[in-house]
């Protein structure tokens, strides 16, 4: 199994690397347009060759991985935090206000998350920049993904609540917020690293989803989304190469999956 973690950290530092210099591997501009060049089999110029439009494939793979790769974590970290604060509020209270917060969680996930980013991208302007675009796909991943992480933070916040070095603490006269900062927060922070590194490859996913329907990260940018939009059309049978960023997604996944630390928390 460590065998197997480190060749799929290995793998991700490769690919980010790939992603953030694109421009080694490719000397094409993945909004580039080239008409002469429409959907063209692999060569030394289009290792993946090119789509409908003439827009170089690996270049839109690996500026796409870039865009997804960063998004995926930004939205996480937000994620985080927002359940640190709700779960450790929840936590740290008790009472009227953790029923109340509770009550809220359960209800946001008892809708299908995928439905409710649906739900809430239908309401917000569909032709934006692609840009804005980006920034709400991040904002929505973020806003809406901290229910489940919350419940985690909430159960690991109560349990430590009641343990013995907390109880020493305050005997020994620290204040709520020393408490919280030097006793609380490093024994929850390996629970939110958890929930990060958990929630990294399901906003990728998601994000995938959203574009694939065309509510994701819009044009020019690419994304995974859009890429996967891109080839639906396409006959893989005969041109095996669009399968790339299907391969390569799994591929990211499945090795997120493998590094993701497992925490156990009733909650």
């Amino acid at each position: 199994m460590k065998a197997a973690r480190l060749l799929a950290i290995l793998f991700l530092g490769v690919v980010a690397i790939s992603a953030l210099i694109p421009h080694v591997w490719t000397p094409e501009d993945y909004g580039i347009q080239l008409r002469d060049h429409t959907d063209a089999p692999p060569s030394s110029r289009f290792p993946l060759g090119t789509d409908a439009l003439g827009r170089d494939r690996l270049a839109r793979l690996l500026y796409g991985t870039r865009i997804s790769l960063l998004l995926a974590p930004a939205a996480a970290l937000l994620s985080c935090i927002a359940a640190a604060l709700i779960g450790g509020i929840a936590g740290l209270t008790g009472g009227w206000t953790e029923r109340i917060i509770l009550a809220i969680v359960d209800l946001f996930l008892s809708l299908p998350w995928l439905l409710l980013l649906l739900m809430v991208r239908a309401c917000l302007p569909l032709n934006v920049s692609p840009v804005a675009s980006m920034a709400i796909t991040f904002l929505m991943l973020g806003l809406l993904g901290w229910p489940a992480s919350a419940r985690v933070v909430r159960a690991a916040v109560t349990r430590f609540r009641a343990a013995d070095f907390i109880l020493q603490a305050r005997a020994a006269g620290c204040t709520q917020w020393r408490l919280i900062s030097r006793q609380l927060v490093p024994n929850v922070m390996p629970v939110l690293l958890a929930q990060f590194w958990t929630s990294v490859p399901l906003f990728i996913l998601a994000e995938a989803t959203l574009g694939m329907l065309g509510l994701g990260v819009s044009e020019p940018l690419p994304s995974w989304g859009g890429i996967l939009r891109e080839i639906e059309s396409g006959d893989v049978l005969s041109q095996p190469w669009i399968a790339a960023p299907v391969l390569l997604l799994a591929a990211v996944i499945g090795s997120f999956q493998l590094i993701s630390p497992r925490e156990d928390y009733s909650v």
